[in-house]
């Protein structure tokens, strides 16, 4: 990853607050609760007063990550560095199945807890 973006030793909970306290585009990567090799982090980001955990997911047969679940047309990126560098080109799109929304929002800055 690159040096502004580094991986943090934090669980979902304290994610969740240390970005609460942040401005729209905030953004740091953590591991996955889980042991899961297809899913090994979740990306955290803070928009709109709201934190969205977007799982990152690792694809064994091409070795490329990509975000959320497996759709057609997925966007492949060699690294999650590659991930976090086009979305702070490019907005990410921001699902709330609670809310049923929609949002966009660039990936500003990396927050450190």
């Amino acid at each position: 990853m690159t040096k502004c973006v580094q991986l943090q030793e934090i669980s979902l909970k304290p994610a969740k607050c240390s970005l609460r306290q942040q401005e729209d585009g905030a953004f740091l990567i953590r591991k996955s609760s889980g042991q899961d090799r297809q899913q090994p982090y979740t990306l955290v980001v803070y928009y709109n007063s709201r934190v969205y955990n977007i799982p990152v997911r690792y694809i064994q047969a091409s070795q490329q990550y990509t975000l959320g679940r497996e759709k057609k047309g997925e966007e492949r990126f060699t690294s999650v560095s590659h991930i976090i560098e086009n979305h702070q080109r490019n907005p990410l799109v921001l699902i709330d199945s609670q809310r049923n929304t929609k949002d966009f929002t660039k990936l500003c800055y990396a927050v450190k807890p």
